[in-house]
């Protein structure tokens, strides 16, 4: 569990970011990816549904899957964020999913999960964090956000989610080249 002192407008807030270890937190966690509140595009394909639906309860299980998540005072998830290590388990780690509630956008929790997640993959002798998005308009300000976080676009996959939607893969570095 990490401790993050966040700054907004309004002041300061103790922001603490919570890791998955239970099966009640991993159903809290299915229950905000699939709430109306999670995601600006709601037409999920069937393998997201599917992630959603199990990979938090399957996370427990695995020994290189994890999930981090906030809550808010009232205790309701209103941030989360997943990874794994790759399939070769050689240090490079995927960035799968993050949402923040809708009410909760603008404030940094993103950026706070994010960060979370990168001083774990450092800290874990990660080489590497890949992560990826569509390319639909509903999908820039998490662009701009890997941008801004030192990720760089490596390719395109085109009609990868539905026709039309194509898949960007973004890359970013965790050791520096010798």
């Amino acid at each position: 569990m990490a401790h993050y002192l966040f700054h907004d407008e309004r002041g300061e807030l103790d922001m603490q970011v919570h890791e998955l270890t239970t099966e009640r937190d991993a159903q809290r966690i299915t229950e905000f990816y699939l709430s109306s509140s999670s995601f600006d595009d709601q037409r999920h394909t069937p393998g997201e549904l599917e992630h959603f639906r199990n990979a938090p309860l399957l996370s427990l299980t695995q020994r290189n899957h994890w999930h981090w998540f906030i809550e808010n005072e009232a205790g309701e998830i209103i941030a989360v964020t997943s990874c794994k290590e790759n399939e070769h388990q050689s240090g490079g780690y995927l960035w799968d999913y993050l949402a923040v509630h809708r009410d909760y956008r603008r404030h940094g929790f993103a950026k706070v999960l994010f960060q979370a997640l990168e001083t774990f993959s450092r800290e874990a002798g990660g080489r590497y964090i890949l992560t990826y998005t569509c390319d639909l308009p509903e999908y820039q300000p998490i662009q701009k956000m890997f941008r801004a976080n030192g990720f760089e676009l490596i390719g395109t996959y085109p009609n990868y989610y539905y026709e039309g939607e194509a898949r960007l893969a973004f890359y970013k570095p965790l050791i520096e080249d010798k």
